[in-house]
């Protein structure tokens, strides 16, 4: 089973074939998309890349385009001060779905 390491919004992600992942949002109007690959794990061989794997891809169905995580509250007090601020954030995501991974060799 092949395994690779993709990075997406400034994050790096653990995937295999068939992993459904939610990322930071993806601006684009295609149903698939690809990402390079850092490292490949398969079976007992090791690729590391410098930065990336040459000739490796990763493909991607996107399952849902756009849509809102949950709400992160921050909050500012200040005892005895008069002040009390409350902030929420909702990050927009996509779902996709890793369908294949492919390397050179």
């Amino acid at each position: 089973m092949k395994k690779a390491v993709i990075t997406t919004g400034s994050k790096q992600y653990l995937v295999s074939e068939g992993t459904t992942l939610n990322v930071e949002l993806l601006n684009t109007d295609e149903k698939t998309v690809s990402f390079d690959s850092l490292l490949i794990i398969d079976g007992d061989k090791i690729t590391v890349g410098q930065p990336t794997v040459e000739g490796a891809k990763v493909t991607a169905e996107i399952l849902d385009a756009d849509f809102q995580d949950k709400k992160v509250t921050s909050i500012r007090y200040k005892a005895k001060k008069r002040v009390h601020t409350v902030h929420g954030h909702r990050q927009h995501l996509s779902n996709i779905k890793i369908t294949s991974i492919t390397s050179k060799k």
